[in-house]
């Protein structure tokens, strides 16, 4: 039996990234805490974004998978000329590529813009996961509003590219607020997730003080076993929503 996949290989067979740190700062952020176990990374650094030279001059061969693009740093309007002409380079070799960002609206922008002519080979799938500003704020700092996003998500569906949404992680008990308001501009599907490994990735990133602590243990309490049974009977006949193999592993238990 072959093995479910998982992570980001659920989305794409490939993923490429341009840059190394990201200026949104997440508390959670999988791609920081994974620099910091590894590399030894200063989590305060993480915010300074440089371009990796090595992936903008680097040939690619051609393949026949859809690629995700990026994975461990995010589109930021600072960097989209570099962006834009990645981008160009993934089309030019592989036949989908999937572009997952919590979307800033000059970057969406700027990728339509360029790409109009390759919308079917495009796949927007932006990350929101809460439609209160004030729960995005205090978990992506430096991300954009629930209102700049949706306004993304509307402009690339109004252009025919492909749209999806993923709320990985699901950041309150309110997922179903965001699922009613994205499911008129999606086109393909709306992904749900819980927070992975959240404290221990809290720790890594610099995040142990009591208030982050707090909302963290109010958070995971959402996302109990049963809570998380119950979303699931409530959507199950949703065709739009998948769930993501931290929500699979509980449904399955």
């Amino acid at each position: 039996m072959a093995k479910q996949k998982t992570g980001t290989w659920e989305w794409a067979s490939r993923t490429f990234n341009s840059v190394a740190g990201c200026q949104h700062s997440c508390r959670y952020c999988y791609a920081c805490a994974m620099a910091v176990h590894y590399r030894k990374f200063d989590p305060a650094k993480w915010r300074s974004q440089v371009l990796v030279e090595k992936m903008h001059e680097r040939k690619f061969r051609k393949g026949r998978e859809m690629v995700m693009y990026p994975s461990a740093h995010d589109i930021i309007p600072e960097y989209l000329p570099h962006h834009l002409a990645f981008i160009k380079k993934l089309l030019e070799a592989y036949p989908r590529v999937l572009l997952v960002t919590k979307p800033h609206l000059e970057s969406i922008k700027g990728i339509c813009e360029a790409f109009g002519a390759d919308r079917e080979r495009i796949l927007f799938r932006f990350t929101i996961g809460s439609t209160s500003d004030a729960t995005l704020s205090f978990w992506e700092p430096n991300a954009p509003s629930f209102g700049e996003r949706l306004d993304c998500l509307k402009l690339a569906h109004s252009l025919g590219f492909g749209t999806s949404v993923s709320c990985e992680p699901m950041l309150d008990d309110r997922v179903e607020d965001v699922i009613q308001a994205v499911s008129p501009y999606v086109n393909e599907t709306i992904w749900l997730g819980k927070v992975n490994r959240f404290k221990h990735r809290l720790a890594l990133n610099g995040h142990s003080d009591p208030e982050t602590l707090a909302e963290a243990d109010q958070l995971i309490g959402w996302q109990s076993d049963a809570n998380i049974l119950a979303l699931y009977q409530r959507l199950k006949d949703n065709p739009m929503i998948r769930w993501k193999d931290s929500i699979r592993k509980v449904v399955e238990r």
